[in-house]
């Protein structure tokens, strides 16, 4: 379980800590949150279940799977691509 803990503390670190400025710590709660939540559970795929997401994604097909929406998360630092609806 340590293991387990470490990846993801190391996830946070290098792939949303590193490249934003804290000015508080109602901050670091929020982009904790916005990473956390929206980012690494929802839009991220994961290694340890086969490069899957591990809930469903929000986005719907298309008649057209050229077409390719992207969500900014964190202001853009991250993004969460999908087929348009």
């Amino acid at each position: 379980m340590n293991s387990v803990c470490e990846r993801f503390l190391g996830s946070v670190r290098r792939e949303c800590l590193d490249h934003v400025i804290i000015l508080s710590v109602r901050h670091l709660e929020h982009v904790l949150k916005e990473y956390c939540i929206n980012y690494f559970n929802i839009a991220r795929p994961h290694q340890g279940i086969g490069q899957r997401l591990p809930t469903e994604p929000a986005f719907t097909a298309s008649a057209d799977p050229a077409i390719v929406v992207g969500v900014p998360v964190l202001g853009g630092l991250h993004h969460d691509y999908g087929a348009a609806a």
